[in-house]
């Protein structure tokens, strides 16, 4: 069953249609005319053979049935592209994933230029990660240039790239609030408070962020341009676009974010349980794996990714969650360094997850309903959850039930040193719920226990069950 995604309405040349089996994309006639000159180039092919676009094919307008009303002036061609195995957005990335997808933007809108094409808009939403491996998707943001139009994406592309990699980089201020705030990203007026007066003198700060909002303002006073200034606007050559796409890929690739030392970096090799737990917790993971052999498993709470990458070896993709920002940005430095595309990190927190976002809610998607695992790993997380969050065993349980997912999930005795230190900042009697036989009772009435091995610490349980 064929439905249009709702966060593609934006576009009036171009609508995306989710089957159960592929992704369409419907072309107005002018959609259409943008598509067979980028198609007609050599860039395509290059960009796709090198994993920078998504794949993408012409097929049958009838495909999608009678959907001519799609469009406000009708479908004259569709294309159907590869599927991305987990849709993922700005605000679940680390900072050189952001990064890493701004620098392909301003990559392919300076290589588009060279086939007399640009690239309408520049929004990370446009990007998906394959793994590490950053692709840009919105085919239908490839058009032919139109001769003496400046950067038309400028704006745009410092709101939602260039800002929160500037905050993040200067100030050390996460950028993912800002961006879970706004699905337009930051406004230039709203950028510059945040810097000091120090700070505007710093590379790409002043000329991007102060001069901006300082048009902001004069443009709030003075309202839209009259008819006759916008023909006096002065005509920018393609050539100087490109220059200025290249002047703007060093900028970002020049900017740097010292992570630093967090209580999580390095939490599963200074952890209290024992080498010989971590052992068999691995073990256990990589047979569990190994039997199931998951399409796609989620792994909540992943740390440095040991157990992903276990996990990855039986998995077809493997989607490794936490909510500590330079753990996630370590992992996926080094996922870059290999060229890994199994595995994709993201910063996200199971108890604050991302929500439903835009118009209607409907344009950017819960972690749910992106798709649920076959597997989900929850080791060295319940604990958290339950005592650090104070969501109850039975919601937690009942919410991996809704997933229908499998669900490998470690539980930690109270005797446990990490939760007695968790406990020891409560009240006593805090968290009754949180109880080995709770945990077991609450499990059962949700799943079918299929294994269960305590630890040789004594402190700590591994489950297999499965959904009833």
């Amino acid at each position: 069953m064929a439905a249009t995604e709702p966060g593609s309405f934006r576009d009036r040349d171009s609508r995306v249609v989710v089957s159960d089996d592929a992704i369409y994309r419907a072309l107005s006639p002018e959609g259409a005319e943008d598509w067979e000159a980028f198609s007609a180039s050599p860039l395509l092919e290059q960009l796709t053979a090198a994993g920078k676009v998504i794949g993408t094919r012409e097929v049958d307008p009838s495909v999608l049935g009678e959907s001519q009303d799609l469009l406000p002036t009708g479908i004259t061609k569709v294309l159907e592209h590869d599927r991305v195995p987990f849709v993922s957005y700005p605000y679940e990335w680390t900072f050189s994933m952001l990064q890493d997808a701004a620098k392909l933007q301003l990559e392919l809108g300076a290589a588009a230029i060279d086939s007399g094409l640009d690239l309408k808009d520049a929004t990370p939403y446009n990007v998906q990660f394959i793994g590490s491996q950053p692709t840009f998707i919105d085919i239908g943001s490839f058009e032919k240039i139109t001769e003496g139009e400046p950067w038309i994406a400028y704006r745009q592309f410092c709101m939602l790239y260039l800002y929160p990699l500037l905050f993040q980089a200067h100030k050390d201020i996460p950028f993912h609030p800002w961006m879970r705030g706004s699905i337009d990203g930051i406004q230039p007026i709203d950028a510059i408070k945040v810097f000091s007066l120090r700070d505007r003198l710093r590379r790409g700060v002043f000329l991007h962020t102060s001069l901006h909002a300082r048009l902001d303002r004069r443009a709030n006073k003075s309202g839209p341009g009259s008819a006759e200034e916008n023909k006096t606007k002065r005509q920018v050559k393609p050539g100087q676009i490109k220059a200025q796409l290249e002047s703007m890929n060093r900028l970002v690739s020049k900017l740097k974010w010292k992570a630093g030392e967090t209580s999580w970096s390095g939490y599963r090799q200074s952890n209290t349980y024992s080498d010989e737990d971590d052992r068999r917790k691995q073990a256990f993971v990589g047979e569990v794996a190994a039997q199931l052999k998951p399409g796609l498993t989620w792994d909540m709470g992943c740390n440095d990714g040991a157990y992903s990458r276990i996990a990855a070896e039986s998995s077809e993709r493997v989607v490794a969650f936490d909510f500590d920002h330079a753990t996630v940005e370590a992992l996926y430095r080094s996922l870059r360094e290999e060229g890994n595309t199994k595995i994709l990190p993201l910063v996200s927190n199971l108890a604050d997850p991302s929500p439903a976002l835009g118009w209607r809610g409907l344009e950017r998607k819960t972690l749910a309903d992106r798709g649920a695992p076959d597997l989900m790993l929850a080791l060295a997380l319940i604990h958290h959850v339950s005592i650090s969050a104070n969501i109850p065993i039975a919601d937690f349980l009942q919410w991996a039930r809704d997933l229908e997912t499998t669900l490998l999930v470690e539980f930690p005795k109270r005797t446990d040193p990490m939760v007695r230190a968790l406990l020891a900042n409560k009240h006593e009697g805090a968290n009754p719920d949180y109880e080995e036989g709770n945990f077991e009772r609450e499990l059962e009435k949700r799943f079918e226990v299929e294994r269960r091995e305590e630890l040789p610490s004594g402190d700590r349980i591994l489950y297999l069950a499965r959904p009833r």
